[in-house]
């Protein structure tokens, strides 16, 4: 069973409690929602490193009232040595679909900084502060991620 969390400037939401518990004291301190989401994010690659890990990559769509919708591309780029030259070498038409060779640089962690520094209004430090907390003293272990 899951915790509703929930408070007076707005509501947390994701797969793992202490996430959501991040995200809505980030509100709380008067953080905004950008904040909150990062928070959240950075426990999230703490707390289940299994689905959500500083190794790999998100989309982010951000809307504010009068803008339109934005995305933030947070799948990484490809390494400076993949060219089609490259997979040709190695005999191949395309780039396989999984495996060393499929593999980009992470871009996760790029993608929320960025959300951070152009939507964000805390400081970086108040924002990692929930996931630095977990990953130095320990949290719940889901047993997915024992597994």
């Amino acid at each position: 069973m899951r915790p509703e969390t929930a408070g007076p400037r707005g509501a947390v939401a994701t797969t793992h409690w202490p996430a959501t518990q991040a995200g809505m004291a980030v509100l709380d301190r008067g953080g905004n929602a950008f904040d909150a989401a990062a928070a959240a994010a950075f426990v999230q690659q703490v707390v289940e490193p299994h689905l959500n890990g500083p190794g790999g990559d998100v989309p982010i769509m951000v809307h504010r009232p009068g803008e339109g919708v934005r995305v933030i591309c947070g799948q990484g780029p490809m390494p400076a040595a993949t060219t089609r030259d490259r997979f040709r070498d190695l005999g191949l038409d395309s780039v396989p679909g999984s495996g060393l060779l499929a593999a980009c640089v992470p871009g996760a962690v790029g993608a929320w900084l960025r959300l951070l520094s152009e939507y964000g209004t805390l400081r970086l430090g108040e924002v990692l502060a929930p996931a630095l907390h977990y990953a130095e003293y320990g949290h719940p272990l889901l047993p997915k991620a024992a597994r």
